[in-house]
């Protein structure tokens, strides 16, 4: 008999700017990551020795944020020692991987409890700084016709014919919706603040929201213009796999892009079993998952193929999910997802994303899951499905219930 994978608790660090001069910039992945650890223990007073693991999303695993970063973390924590930990790395999908692999192993039979999450200390450790071969190993870059993720969402405005405006217009009303969450609190259940040693609160909220109209947005030019026109020329190697396009229309900037964020999120998922034996109710459980692999050119498709895999393995349609939650990597993923699906504005994203927020690659699949779960309370809906595109070309994808 298959055993039901349940979200007891969803909890996040505030998300701050990843740079050095970011809130967070002081405290290190190992630190952030333990600490919410310790909160999500701290809040559901359960006995740390019935985790059967923690698994850990982070992309960029070198220098310290390397070595099975998780088990830093759980030896960091007050979890007992008897806790292990294992990293995962599906890049910007990394997060929901986790709470994917976690709720695997539940309704596998294979234990009764597990934290899952991730985190990402962008402004310490910098994304690219792990040289992967996808990038610089030259008979895998030329196979895979390889840009830069920055040409990709360009790729996908030019293809699907996104403007500027229309990009510019989402991200308008991704910090606006951002915006409104915070200020009416709609964060609160899940944001922690983080301290430092001495118990002084560094960051209590997210630091990256901030006024935005069409404007301001106007004056910024575009980000991978020049990488793509100029040197070393990728609208070139595009145009060699996609020639019906002819040019790439460069739409993308600093203002309608995820920005660099530090930040970790958990989640503690068991069976009923753990609710049993621990005193804790379930909010919510993992109804289906899945991922997939797409073209590694365009690369950040894959939430729309992901989706119609993890409708047809779930038996749902399009019109039984009441809140999505579509990571904004780039304002043309979404917009490719709502186009696709004909998917009301209104269900997408309500409080905002990454645009708005940033993005800590390893942490952003389980805030989504986290955000999507509150909402889903708030609003008093049932069902969200949350999705990610992934870099050099996969998606991911989690469908959740209320119960």
């Amino acid at each position: 008999m298959t055993e039901e994978a349940y979200i007891y608790d969803a909890l996040r660090t505030p998300r701050g700017k990843g740079k050095k001069d970011g809130s967070l910039h002081e405290v290190t992945a190992v630190r952030l990551s333990a600490e919410t650890l310790n909160e999500l223990q701290r809040r559901n007073d359960f006995d740390s020795k019935l985790i059967d693991d923690v698994i850990w999303g982070n992309v960029t695993q070198v220098g310290e944020q390397g070595a099975c970063l998780a088990r830093s973390a759980v030896l960091y924590s007050d979890l007992d020692e008897s806790v292990p930990g294992v990293s995962v790395n599906r890049f910007c999908a990394s997060g929901l991987e986790a709470v994917n692999m976690a709720a695997g192993q539940i309704k596998g039979g294979q234990g009764m409890a597990y934290i899952a999450g991730g985190v990402e200390a962008m402004s310490r450790v910098p994304m690219g700084s792990d040289g992967g071969a996808i990038a610089v190993d030259p008979y895998l870059a030329m196979k895979t016709y390889f840009v830069p993720q920055g040409i990709s969402s360009d790729i996908i405005a030019t293809q699907f014919g996104f403007s500027r405006d229309m990009c510019d217009e989402y991200a308008v009303e991704s910090q606006k919706r951002a915006a409104a969450a915070r200020a009416e609190g709609r964060f609160n259940k899940s944001v922690f603040a983080v301290k430092d040693i001495n118990g002084i609160t560094i960051l209590d909220q997210d630091e990256m929201i901030r006024p935005t109209d069409m404007q301001s947005l106007g004056g910024l030019r575009p980000s991978f213009q020049q990488m793509g026109e100029v040197m070393p020329g990728f609208d070139n190697v595009a145009l060699l796999k996609y020639p019906e396009m002819e040019k790439i229309n460069h739409v993308h900037h600093a203002g309608n892009s995820s920005g660099s964020a530090d930040g970790a999120a958990a989640l503690l998922i068991g069976n009923k079993e753990f609710g049993e034996r621990t005193g804790l109710k379930p909010r919510a459980r993992i109804r289906a998952s899945a991922k997939i692999g797409t073209d590694p050119t365009i690369m950040l498709t894959g939430p729309v193929p992901v989706t119609e895999r993890i409708l047809e393995r779930s038996g749902m349609k399009i019109s039984d999910i009441d809140l999505f939650e579509v990571n904004e990597a780039f304002a043309s993923v979404v917009l490719r997802f709502q186009t696709y699906f004909n998917v009301d504005h209104a269900k997408l994203n309500v409080n905002g994303g990454a645009i708005a927020m940033g993005h800590p690659l390893g942490a952003t699949g389980a805030m989504i899951i986290g955000t999507a779960l509150d909402e889903l309370e708030r609003s008093d809906k049932e069902v969200a499905l949350a999705t990610l595109c992934i870099g050099s070309g996969m998606g991911a994808a989690t469908i959740i219930e209320r119960v």
